[in-house]
């Protein structure tokens, strides 16, 4: 296990050279953003973040499906989409390459929202379900130089998971069941992939 800073040098290493792909795991409200957002931040213009969470499938198509409870889940994404982005990432044969983001207060993903210069060194991709081993997530490892598992103490992270949402809308009791709830059933799905990172960072 490393720390944050050693992560930070580690990622400063990664950054010299041609083009490389970081992919950053861990559970809801584990920090991901944060650590992804702090990295992109040392290396300034030689790396970029692109979060996984770009390519959940809209709200009206998920209430269409009846998923709408288990927004966050692995089928709730469009991760054949995410895997042919992480491919033109790995190629770096365009001027630059547009990857969605998304947006809380809209509850949806906005196209074409992060530039990737071809010129960028580093690609971090941050996300849930990069080390997952069923299709298609499970091809997303092979374009990855080095994938990361964020693992912070339980109970900072639900008091941190529930605190966002509260902040994006929902009631503190509303918070609680969702966290405890969908976010908890993903949460054990993504510490079962910790196995497959090449370094697990203590988070903070």
């Amino acid at each position: 296990m490393i720390s944050v800073n050693e992560a930070l040098s580690r990622a400063a290493g990664l950054a010299r050279g041609g083009r490389r792909l970081l992919g950053i795991v861990g559970e809801p409200g584990s920090g991901k953003s944060t650590l992804a957002a702090s990295l992109q931040g040392s290396l300034g213009g030689a790396a970029v973040v692109v979060p996984m969470d770009g390519f959940h499938l809209s709200q009206a198509q998920l209430e269409r499906l009846g998923r709408a409870e288990r927004k966050g889940a692995p089928d709730t994404m469009d991760a054949w989409g995410l895997l042919a982005l992480v491919r033109r990432l790995r190629a770096a044969d365009e001027p630059v390459v547009w990857a969605p983001e998304y947006r809380r207060d809209l509850h949806n993903g906005i196209t074409g929202a992060i530039g990737v210069p071809a010129s960028v060194a580093l690609v971090i991709l941050e996300g849930n379900y990069l080390l997952l081993d069923a299709e298609p997530w499970v091809h997303v490892r092979e374009y990855l130089d080095e994938s990361w598992f964020l693992s912070l103490d339980p109970a900072v992270r639900m008091e941190r998971l529930v605190a966002r949402h509260i902040g994006t809308g929902k009631s503190p009791d509303a918070a609680l069941a969702w966290s405890n709830g969908p976010d908890e059933e993903n949460a054990a799905l993504i510490r079962g992939t910790a196995g497959n990172a090449d370094v697990i960072v203590a988070g903070r």
